[in-house]
């Protein structure tokens, strides 16, 4: 027989193990399952395995609101994440109800019967099965784990080097004494550079246009004060509010006057490297503050390792790849004997699983966003969806408390179904406000965001706790398909 559960979450990183947390405790009645396609949890801090991966956000809203982050280091390195992910399903007792190796592959809602069913393939052969559940919750992340994205580099075959994506790095990759060539400026070349640095003759960071890059401290003294004095749960929630008003603070800050903003940040940066780098060159982008996420290094050690010569930074265009290296469109040669292509994520919804309702295929790139968190008229599925200025964890562990809100209202009424459906005119706009490649080359596969609440996507914390905390499950939400009568059934 095909198991049926009340609940199935996809995905076993920072969202599904914070999803099994909160169905756990605030929907004890309901039974779940946490599906993983790979065979170990832990999401991104599980895949990523290259030298230097850390947050690059504080862990006081990274980590669960369930469970105080006690390390001393506020951005915290991937192992020490990993770790932290793995004693939160122990603590929890949540391994029990994850399944490793069960990739889900298509998902089809039925009205009558008021349930998904979901194809799986598992383990190393793909074994197809099916499970059904009345709530499907994808907590499976935003970018395809199984590609990244590299561009069209002319030439490349011909590098006599090797080449390495960041997503896939290799175990038996030995830089130390080499040329390095990082080609990217994100989050995952910033990391990159100064750990390489450390072993590397040279690594030189190729970017085709700057990014906002801001230095904090890698431990968070006021954090560290009160957890000395206070119980650590007093000590974590104080701090995670403090760092959530600082982060929203300086966000409306920079949107409100985005000059002043962007001479501050540039100062910054010229202060570390002194008057007679060529920040503007290098440092200076041609976009606002916020536009695109600001990159966070810790202690400065981006700036350190430039200082000390053991990592450069070059702004220009690739022309193609050479046997010994890069060649730049300006004809200037970089010599290489590694390159790394630190050029981005491959952005997907859900992970591509096709939807179908009631024999319909549907595609969620033309519905609605609800709430950040579902779909216009697709019943019963939610999906979690970070914050783009802000921790990731702040949005999941909001929207698994709003899952858990409409199953108990549900169940309480009675009533089977849920479905967001517009009343009224909307104008609509895209998701992510976000000019960033790889948002940019994804949009058209993402649902849209409306002109006004419920279906605005809000780069806010506040204003969500106020409203999936607080606020009306009703508006615009058509809760439906009552449960069978026990008479009926009986007569039936």
């Amino acid at each position: 027989m095909t198991e049926h559960v009340d609940v199935i979450v996809v995905g076993a990183g920072l969202s599904g193990i914070g999803a099994g947390y909160h169905l756990r405790a605030r929907c004890p009645d309901r039974s779940f399952v946490i599906l993983e396609g790979r065979d170990r949890i832990g999401g991104t801090w599980d895949l990523f395995r290259y030298p230097g991966i850390r947050s690059d956000s504080d862990m006081y809203t990274l980590g669960f609101s369930f469970r105080p982050w006690t390390e001393a280091k506020a951005i915290a390195d991937g192992p020490a994440i990993l770790n932290y992910l793995h004693e939160t399903v122990r603590e929890h007792d949540l391994d029990r109800h994850i399944r490793l190796q069960h990739r889900m592959v298509r998902a089809e809602w039925s009205s009558e019967a008021a349930r998904w069913t979901i194809e799986l393939e598992i383990g190393p052969g793909g074994e197809k099965r099916q499970m059904t559940c009345a709530f499907l919750f994808m907590c499976s992340g935003y970018y395809n784990y199984q590609r990244g994205y590299t561009p069209d580099f002319a030439g490349i075959d011909g590098f006599a080097g090797r080449v390495v994506h960041p997503q896939f790095w290799p175990d038996d990759l030995d830089y130390a004494g080499k040329r390095v060539i990082v080609i990217g400026s994100g989050a995952t070349a910033v990391t990159l550079v100064p750990e390489m640095a450390k072993q590397a003759a040279q690594v030189t960071m190729l970017q085709r246009s700057p990014t906002y890059i801001v230095s904090r401290p890698s431990e968070d003294g006021i954090a560290n004060a009160m957890r000395r004095v206070l119980p650590a749960r007093l000590a974590y929630a104080l701090t995670r509010w403090k760092n959530v008003a600082m982060q929203q603070f300086f966000y409306r800050i920079a949107r409100k006057r985005p000059a002043e903003t962007k001479q501050r940040l540039v100062g910054m940066v010229r202060d570390e490297l002194g008057s007679g780098y060529d920040v503007e060159t290098h440092f200076t982008p041609s976009y606002n503050p916020w536009d695109q996420r600001i990159c966070l290094v810790p202690d400065a050690d981006l700036f350190a390792a430039i200082r000390s010569g053991a990592a450069a930074v070059v702004t220009g265009q690739i022309d193609r790849f050479v046997a010994d290296g890069i060649r730049l469109t300006t004809g200037e040669l970089l010599p290489a004997d590694i390159v790394v292509t630190a050029t981005g994520l491959e952005l997907q919804l859900m992970s591509d699983v096709p939807l179908w309702i009631d024999g319909k295929r549907v595609d969620p790139a033309e519905t609605l966003n609800y709430k950040g968190m579902m779909f216009s008229g697709i019943p019963n599925l939610a999906y979690t969806f970070g914050y783009t200025n802000a921790s990731w964890t702040l949005k999941a562990d909001l929207t698994s408390e709003y899952v858990c809100r409409l199953l108990n209202t549900m169940r309480k009424r009675g009533l089977r179904q849920c479905t967001p459906q517009p009343s009224g005119a909307i104008e609509p706009a895209p998701f992510l406000d976000f000019t960033s490649g790889y948002v940019q080359r994804a949009l058209a596969r993402f649902p849209k965001q409306g002109s006004r609440k419920p279906w605005r996507l809000n780069q806010n914390y506040m204003r969500d706790v106020m409203t999936l905390r607080f606020g009306s499950v009703d508006d615009e939400m058509v809760f439906s398909n009552p449960e069978p009568r026990p008479d009926r059934q009986r007569a039936a």
